[in-house]
């Protein structure tokens, strides 16, 4: 009954999980197919309405040059060369001149104005306007500094009375003989005369907004559709582009609020064509994209929830089986294999579940065996099989022979080596206080200044409570007679030897210094890389049977197996000398472990 609610949770999560990413899967990639049938869909639309911007940008270039062609003609009019000499015209040719500007070749003029270079007017005949009103229409500060430019430019008409915000085409007219100050021409333009530009692609200009605009960014011609106003941001990224430095397509299809926005403007005159598409024109083929997409999903759901189900079933029958062989293992019976064939993953899951069966007895020997073994051999201090007692008691014969003889050398060795043997086996435990660890390696050093007089001297700080203060045994004896074998190797006498313990960020921190030859900077470097490496690599670097290094190699086993990876256990070459440290973590709490 168990095995068979395990196998329908089983199946139960896979439908689950299944289901959910394929339900995710079909909206990230519906959600692909609508952006992506989306940017084709407004690409369609709006490379229409940018060809119409071009095209319509195209056509202001075309009357642009068509007003300068025709402002040329009139300066090449001779009427108009003779009006800037220096000898008045007659009346005659004063109203010739008139008449002549009224049939010049340009659509649209509501109005025109010709000032020679001595002051006089030249308007339709119905016009009568004094020079001081051309004077304060401010029209000639319009032309600026060009020589010979045609320039378009809005402003308000107060020439001719209307007051109201106008095109005006104006030009100035140099002499082509004499060096005479010139005279201006201007045309007043109908508001036809932009408007007839917007009007000519009538069907596309149904759904989008299009207008003209001068390069302040003032709107001068336009068409919106139905119920259609340009919000305050528009029109700020408008008169941005229009005061944009360049010419031609200034921008193509950018997405701003509200639409998508074309920009093209001529070169000399500085007008700017624009089309603005509101976003419910590209939102029409889409809506109809969105319910053929919304349909064909559906369907794609109902089957891939079918299709689940099904397969479901069939992967979850080895699962099943599998789960039903470990569920039946008591731990003792290694003889029940698993034998499936899906041609999948789960034939190497049953395999390897096999393989389990047939090796976990013996690994689990191994383990115990290893174990025992590591735990034994590396803990072990060397110390023989030896009778505690008979030795205590030798030694204590020979001091009473060496006293009766009064020999005093001999029975300060004999005493140190006692009290460093009693302290050595500790009565079997691996664990001392920081008192008897440091009672221990004084008795060593006693024992070698006896043998090697004038040699060293040596100095222990103890900063920690020693009585409390609990570690492994012999760490540092091993560590004080490398600095005597090693360090003081080439040197007879003066040799000194400093042992600190201390405690620090939780940790306990023991140190060997001595002032002898420094450790070679190698061999520092492959004893500090040991720290957090398996114990392996420290047996290779000092072997059992080397003649070297087997004091480090037992300490620093012993430590990591007592204390684990945490302990660090370093050298460092000093400009004098060289210093061992060893940190304990936990600050050397004791500890009750019995081997």
């Amino acid at each position: 009954m168990k095995i068979r609610k395990a196998t329908s949770g089983i199946q139960r999560k896979y439908l689950k999980y299944t289901i959910g990413l394929l339900l995710l899967a079909l909206f990230l990639s519906s959600m692909g197919v609508w952006f992506y049938m989306r940017n084709i869909m407004m690409g369609i639309v709006t490379d229409k309405y940018t060809f119409m911007t071009e095209k319509t940008g195209i056509s202001l270039d075309n009357l642009y040059q068509k007003t300068e062609k025709v402002t040329e003609e009139c300066i090449l009019n001779d009427q108009v060369q003779q009006s800037l000499k220096a000898k008045p015209m007659e009346e005659v040719d004063r109203n010739s001149l008139s008449k002549y500007f009224a049939y010049i070749d340009l659509d649209h003029v509501s109005e025109y104005c010709y000032v020679d270079n001595k002051k006089n007017l030249y308007t339709r005949s119905y016009s009568k306007i004094p020079y001081q009103y051309f004077a304060d229409s401010l029209l000639v500060q319009q032309l600026g500094s060009s020589y010979a430019d045609t320039r378009w430019f809005v402003m308000k008409d107060y020439l001719f009375g209307t007051g109201e915000e106008a095109l005006f085409v104006g030009r100035k007219v140099h002499s082509l003989n004499y060096a005479h100050e010139p005279g201006y021409l201007f045309f007043k333009m109908n508001p036809e005369f932009l408007q007839s530009l917007l009007l000519e692609e009538d069907t596309l200009t149904q759904e989008a907004a299009i207008g003209i605009m001068d390069p302040q960014g003032r709107i001068c011609a336009y068409w919106y559709p139905e119920g259609f106003t340009l919000s305050p941001e528009q029109e700020a990224v408008l008169a941005d582009y229009a005061q944009t430095q360049g010419y031609g397509s200034l921008v193509e299809n950018e997405k701003i609020s509200g639409g998508i926005l074309s920009v093209y403007k001529q070169e000399e005159c500085g007008f700017s064509v624009f089309t603005l598409v509101p976003e419910r024109v590209l939102g029409k083929e889409i809506t109809k994209v969105f319910w053929v997409l919304l349909v064909i999903y559906l369907l794609v759901i109902a089957i891939a929830v079918v299709l689940s189900i099904y397969f479901s079933n069939k992967f979850t029958k080895p699962i099943k089986e599998l789960n039903r062989a470990m569920t039946e293992f008591n731990g003792e019976d290694f003889s029940k294999l698993v034998h499936l064939n899906t041609k999948t993953e789960l034939d190497q899951i049953g395999n390897a579940y096999n393989e389990m069966l047939s090796n976990i007895k013996e690994l689990l020997d191994e383990i115990r065996t290893q174990q025992k073994e590591l735990r034994t051999s590396e803990l072990n201090m060397l110390i023989g099989q030896i009778n505690p007692h008979f030795l205590y008691n030798t030694l204590d014969t020979i001091y009473m022979l060496a006293r009766i003889n009064k020999e005093e050398t001999t029975m300060n060795m004999i005493q140190a080596l006692s009290k460093y043997l009693r302290l050595s086996l500790s009565k079997g435990s691996e664990i001392v206080t920081v008192e008897d660890e440091l009672e221990n390696v004084k008795s060593y050093l006693q024992i070698r200044q006896i043998r090697n007089e004038n040699l060293f001297t040596y100095t222990i700080d103890c900063e920690v409570d020693p009585e409390e203060t609990w570690v492994l045994k012999l760490i540092l004896q091993p560590l004080v007679e490398n600095s005597i074998k090693y360090g003081f190797c080439e040197i007879y006498e003066g040799g000194q030897i400093r042992i600190h313990v201390y405690k620090q960020d939780g940790r306990l921190i023991l140190t060997v210094y001595n002032s002898g030859i420094p450790i070679a900077e190698e061999m520092a470097e492959k004893i500090n890389a040991l720290n957090g490496r398996p114990l392996s690599e420290a047996r290779k670097l000092f072997p059992k049977n080397a003649k070297n290094g087997y004091g480090v190699s037992n300490v620093l086993t012993r430590l990591r197996l007592k204390y684990g990876e945490e302990v660090l256990f370093t050298y460092r070459a000093e400009q004098d000398g060289t210093t061992c440290t060893i940190e304990i973590p936990g600050e050397g709490e004791q500890h009750e472990e019995n081997l």
